[in-house]
């Protein structure tokens, strides 16, 4: 049975949904103000995986993935390039689709997106008002007031003395209370605004993703995720509005991903030091970018760094070659590699530990192609490709995979097919240093040969 590790009990759990064979999954999207760093390809790839894994073990998923495309930033970068707020937004969330794509991150089934749901999000901040949660301040903004939420830091494990110590409220608030947040952002002069109960305004970010996800899933759902930075106050404040307004459980199994970090330090874009996931593909495949993400479990950091990224490289060489020259066979379900990919991945969805069964299962086809044995070795590449694409990985052509990554400068596919060609006769014709030469000029340009019984390939090193 499925075990999860829910951020809200601190601990795993066995995973129930509330209605049998559905989930419902609710995650955190993008702000779509720039172009995706390798922290934002961790999250899609991350909760992609595990709609792929809830799928192909028999539940009927929805799978809900907002956009927010309005906030302070976006109003900001707008104002800089001196375009409309549709342009910008519009614009990156195209980025955004080719990049997941690119990653192999199939479509959510529902992406709202902030300025679309403009309804639902008042009418759940009027809720809260007439509930007692929110209060109108004086300046037109509306607040909702924590010290009303009895349940208030049950996700974080933050209690509201530590929290409000030291805490002063802002210039320019309204608020009551230091620690109570906006929900409703009145007009400013030169910002785009919706008319509202309580006058022309903005929504807050919070209660975005509050009104968004009960719309679409239902006032209670199975699971919202997300990267560990949201947990707070995101995510705490997202419990309190919606339990406030609806009066029932929020959401019943809250997932993590963990930071990606350089030199130990998280990767963001208020740090200034990120990398776009379109800076790393110039360098790297997609998929060595998609097998980075999995190798490692996804609640734990992410060290990113060209040399991690580079053993991702050469683990998908390893499984791509031991497919080359391979037909897979059909797959019927069953068999102990698929009852151990199972076992791990119903562990947390622990990648690592499926990887290493996929692992197991290429050594084996290298040794059933070493043994000439075409039956086995179709079978073993069958398994091997019907696990994979539980992960999202090795559905690329062998060959292609091998022989992509060419860059600016390098050798051209039909340039090494011929220097290969030269070595060929040259080998025939027993020159032998002009054989060693055409090799060691092809491996200056990164390309490895490999010679076999029947015939050389090749492909970039």
């Amino acid at each position: 049975m499925l075990q999860v590790f829910n951020s809200l009990t601190r601990k795993k759990e066995q995973f129930r949904p509330i209605e049998q064979g559905k989930v419902g999954m609710y995650v955190c999207g993008m702000t779509v103000y720039d172009y995706c760093h390798v922290g934002h390809a961790r999250v899609l790839v991350v909760f992609d995986m595990i709609a792929r894994y809830l799928r192909w073990s028999g539940f009927d998923v929805t799978y809900v993935r907002n956009i927010t495309d309005i906030d302070d930033k976006i109003i900001k970068r707008a104002n800089e390039n001196g375009e409309t707020i549709e342009a910008l937004t519009g614009r990156f969330i195209e980025a955004m689709h080719e990049d997941a794509a690119v990653l192999g991150v199939l479509p959510p089934d529902s992406e709202p997106r902030a300025t679309t749901s403009l309804a639902e999000i008042i009418a759940m901040i009027e809720t809260l008002v007439e509930k007692g949660y929110a209060y109108a301040a004086d300046n037109g903004d509306v607040y909702y007031d924590v010290s009303k939420f009895e349940g208030y830091g049950k996700l974080s494990g933050k209690r509201l003395e530590d929290l409000r110590a030291g805490e002063r409220v802002a210039v320019g608030e309204a608020k009551d209370d230091p620690l109570d947040f906006v929900l409703w952002k009145a007009a400013k002069p030169g910002e785009p605004s919706w008319d509202s109960p309580w006058g022309a305004g903005r929504p807050g970010w919070h209660i975005e993703c509050s009104a968004m996800s009960t719309h679409c899933l239902g006032e209670h759902f199975d699971i919202h995720g997300g990267g560990l930075d949201l947990q707070f106050p995101h995510h705490e404040n997202e419990i309190a509005q919606s339990e406030g307004a609806t009066g029932c459980r929020f959401v019943n199994y809250w997932l993590h991903n963990g930071f990606v970090q350089i030199n130990e330090e998280k990767m963001s874009k208020s740090l200034g030091n990120f990398f776009t996931l379109r800076e790393v593909l110039k360098v790297y495949a997609p998929e060595v970018m998609r097998y980075f993400i999995l190798a490692s479990h996804y609640r734990s950091a992410l060290n990113y760094s060209d040399q991690n990224l580079d053993s991702a490289c050469a683990a998908l060489v390893r499984f791509y070659t031991a497919l080359r020259g391979v037909e897979a066979a059909g797959v019927n379900s069953g068999g102990d590699y698929e009852a151990r990919f199972r076992r791990a991945m119903d562990d947390d969805f622990n990648t690592a530990e499926a990887l290493a069964v996929l692992f197991e299962i290429a050594n084996h086809l290298n040794k059933a192609k070493a043994e000439n044995n075409p039956e086995q070795a179709a079978q073993l590449a069958g398994q091997l490709k019907y696990l994979g694409e539980v992960l999202g990985l090795l559905q690329d052509d062998a060959d292609a995979f091998l022989k992509g990554g060419g860059g600016e400068g390098g050798l051209g596919d039909a340039e090494i097919e011929t220097l290969i060609g030269q070595r060929i006769r040259a080998k025939q014709e027993k020159n032998w240093a002009e054989a060693d030469r055409i090799r060691d000029e092809l491996q200056g340009q990164g390309i490895v040969l490999e010679d076999g019984p029947g015939g050389t390939t090749w492909r970039r090193g």
